[in-house]
């Protein structure tokens, strides 16, 4: 049996977005699935859409998403170069084999006299497709043109009858008329191929067997598989993937602002939570009711009977709850390191217990990024309503609370030692001393030291992180408010 070699093959555009690192993990996952090999193509043919450092972006993407490849541009392999303009030189011949064959000829007209007939068409209504005014040009008068240095491009020559098809893993037999295509250029102007001509080929000589895309190029297929009859070459098994979409009526897109991969781990989120949730976009497991998993059961469960032809919406709200899950499920060390750098956003300088306060809020993260806003409080007390001092499970109204606060203050300024379990103790005896309940002293203590109805720990503990002179600050700050 022939061995399964796929390939992910982005063009260097920018970062690696949501959609394109979906096409990357199937291509990835099935490769794996079936112990075979999974490639990295750069296909950077179109230049003038090539953003600096961008190759390097999908290097690094791919590696911290755990999609290791087999072979590539820079790990190397039998099938190389693995970047389309360090390749250049291959796409001629083929073409010109191509012209040999009458499946392709030079094509001449300027870029103005096109745009004539590309506006003529406009005003007909109709749309444009080039009318293979060039393929009637003789043979040896093209080739002398061509060898003269005159500007050409090569265009495939689409037949004007019957059909042309190819057979889909997910959408079984699909066929369009040929009368509907185009002749596409198939090497441009300055020399380089276009991606319709490049992959058809590079897939050829990399002996791809599995070519795994977006639904959007399901009407351009066809094209590729007249290439591929013209060469006498077998063509792969494509596998067209259904879009993702931002809402019912938008794709998602980097260019209305979504976030790609490098975006969503600068925010932090748990990549594992990413790949995890991305590989849910357009895929079910035989299990439907299973939601987590790790890489290597990511491959095991894979399957391409899984595949969905509907296209798949991207859920916010349905990640961060996968990020929440995956960082209540981190080892507490990890967590640690993870959120001290959001700490220092927020409190660094303030000599806080991080590890204390990693304790409280790790249940209590979603994302990573939410921290510094989740405990600004704890470095600048926030302006508050002493309406917030009224809690009706808690019995405590504002004369309740200043009662409370005017007889925490003192005790906890007697306190020569400010730890936890002390103050703890501290406000615990007080309560009982003065016959009143535990929630009528400590919620009043935790609103005047934090300003919030919700925070991670209770007084106690907010207390210990702020420390003595802080918080003996803050609750004379609610006793002046309670009195006012």
């Amino acid at each position: 049996m022939t061995q399964v070699r796929t390939r992910f093959a982005p063009s260097p555009t920018g970062y690696l977005h949501l959609g394109g690192l979906r096409t990357a993990l199937y291509t990835y996952l099935f490769a794996r699935k079936m112990g075979g090999r999974f490639i990295l193509r750069i296909e950077d043919t179109d230049q003038e859409r090539e953003v600096p450092g961008a190759v390097e972006l999908i290097y690094q993407s791919m590696h911290e998403a755990g999609l290791i490849y087999d072979e590539g541009p820079d790990v190397g392999g039998d099938f190389g170069p693995y970047i389309q303009t360090q390749r250049r030189e291959l796409y001629l011949p083929y073409a010109m084999q191509l012209i040999d064959t009458g499946a392709a000829y030079p094509c001449f007209c300027t870029k103005e006299a096109l745009q004539t007939r590309r506006d003529a068409a406009t005003a007909r209504g109709e749309q444009f497709k080039y009318d293979k005014h060039c393929l009637h040009i003789d043979k040896a008068e093209a080739k002398r043109r061509m060898q003269s240095g005159e500007p050409y491009v090569i265009r495939q020559n689409v037949p004007l009858t019957g059909t042309a098809s190819f057979e889909d893993a997910l959408f079984g037999h699909v066929e369009v008329p040929c009368d509907t295509l185009d002749d596409n250029v198939l090497i441009k102007a300055d020399g380089l191929p276009t991606y319709n001509f490049a992959n058809v080929v590079d897939d050829h000589l990399m002996a791809i067997t599995h070519v795994m895309r977006g639904t959007e190029y399901l009407s351009s297929t066809p094209k590729y598989n007249l290439l591929y009859q013209a060469f006498g070459w077998e063509a792969p098994t494509y596998v067209h993937l259904p879009v993702v979409m931002k809402d019912a009526t938008r794709k998602l897109s980097k260019r209305y602002g979504d976030p790609s991969f490098e975006d969503l781990l600068a925010q932090g989120y748990v990549k594992e939570a990413i790949i995890n949730f991305i590989a849910l976009l357009g895929w079910c497991p035989k299990d439907a009711e299973r939601e987590f998993f790790t890489l290597p059961e990511l491959v095991e469960a894979f399957e391409l009977e899984g595949l969905s032809k509907s296209p798949a919406i991207f859920n916010m709200d349905k990640l961060v709850w996968f990020n929440s899950e995956y960082i209540k499920r981190m080892d507490f060390e990890a967590y640690l390191k993870a959120a001290t750098p959001w700490f220092d956003k927020a409190l660094g300088g303030l000599g806080m217990d991080y590890r204390r306060l990693a304790e409280l809020m790790h249940s209590r993260t979603e994302v990573f990024d939410r921290i510094p806003v989740m405990v600004a409080f704890l470095a600048v007390l926030p302006e508050y309503d002493i309406d917030i001092y009224t809690h009706k499970k808690m019995k405590t109204d504002a004369a309740i609370s200043l009662q409370a606060l005017m007889l925490a203050r003192p005790a906890l300024a007697g306190l020569s030692d400010f730890a936890e379990e002390t103050v703890k103790d501290c406000l615990m005896a007080l309560a009982q001393a003065q016959e009143m309940k535990t929630g009528q002293m400590m919620w009043p203590v935790r609103v005047a030291i934090s300003g919030l109805a919700s925070t991670p720990g209770g007084a106690t503990e907010l207390a210990y992180l702020l420390g003595q002179a802080e918080t003996l600050r803050r609750i004379d700050i609610g006793i002046q408010k309670l009195q006012g």
